[in-house]
Protein backbone atom coordinates (compact mmCIF):
# COMPACT_ATOMS: atom_id res chain seq x y z
CA UNK A 1 0.00 0.00 0.00
CA UNK A 2 1.05 3.44 -0.53
CA UNK A 3 1.77 5.58 2.48
CA UNK A 4 -0.60 8.13 3.47
CA UNK A 5 0.82 11.32 4.11
CA UNK A 6 -1.87 13.44 4.19
CA UNK A 7 -3.77 11.93 6.36
CA UNK A 8 -3.12 13.17 10.09
CA UNK A 9 -4.42 11.75 13.47
CA UNK A 10 -3.67 14.10 16.07
CA UNK A 11 -5.94 14.26 19.44
CA UNK A 12 -5.92 18.01 19.65
CA UNK A 13 -7.86 18.28 15.56
CA UNK A 14 -11.39 17.04 15.36
CA UNK A 15 -11.12 14.47 18.82
CA UNK A 16 -8.10 12.05 17.27
CA UNK A 17 -10.16 11.65 13.59
CA UNK A 18 -8.07 11.05 10.51
CA UNK A 19 -8.53 14.35 9.04
CA UNK A 20 -6.81 15.88 6.22
CA UNK A 21 -3.46 17.75 6.84
CA UNK A 22 -4.12 18.77 10.22
CA UNK A 23 -7.31 20.62 8.91
CA UNK A 24 -10.36 20.48 10.64
CA UNK A 25 -12.02 18.02 7.41
CA UNK A 26 -12.41 14.39 8.47
CA UNK A 27 -11.85 11.56 6.17
CA UNK A 28 -15.02 10.75 7.20
CA UNK A 29 -16.96 13.81 6.09
CA UNK A 30 -15.07 13.62 2.25
CA UNK A 31 -16.05 10.69 2.02
CA UNK A 32 -19.19 10.92 3.37
CA UNK A 33 -20.05 13.83 0.90
CA UNK A 34 -18.66 11.64 -2.22
CA UNK A 35 -20.96 8.86 -1.20
CA UNK A 36 -23.77 10.94 -0.85
CA UNK A 37 -23.56 12.02 -4.41
CA UNK A 38 -21.61 15.09 -4.58
CA UNK A 39 -18.71 15.42 -6.91
CA UNK A 40 -15.19 15.51 -6.25
CA UNK A 41 -15.57 19.26 -7.89
CA UNK A 42 -18.41 19.78 -5.54
CA UNK A 43 -16.17 19.30 -2.66
CA UNK A 44 -13.08 20.84 -3.74
CA UNK A 45 -15.66 24.07 -4.29
CA UNK A 46 -17.37 23.95 -0.82
CA UNK A 47 -13.51 23.07 0.88
CA UNK A 48 -11.21 25.20 -1.36
CA UNK A 49 -8.20 24.47 1.12
CA UNK A 50 -8.67 20.63 0.50
CA UNK A 51 -6.68 19.47 -2.94
CA UNK A 52 -7.63 16.70 -5.30
CA UNK A 53 -4.50 14.65 -3.65
CA UNK A 54 -6.13 14.99 -0.35
CA UNK A 55 -10.05 13.13 -2.12
CA UNK A 56 -8.22 10.27 -3.47
CA UNK A 57 -5.84 9.57 -0.29
CA UNK A 58 -9.27 9.60 1.73
CA UNK A 59 -10.65 7.56 -0.68
CA UNK A 60 -7.43 5.05 -0.18
CA UNK A 61 -8.04 5.22 3.93
CA UNK A 62 -11.41 4.71 3.71
CA UNK A 63 -10.69 1.52 1.55
CA UNK A 64 -8.09 0.20 3.70
CA UNK A 65 -9.97 0.74 7.27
Amino acid sequence: MTPLNRITLDPEVMGGKPCMRGLRVTVGMVVGLLASGHSIDDVLSAYPYLEIEDIYEALAYAAWR
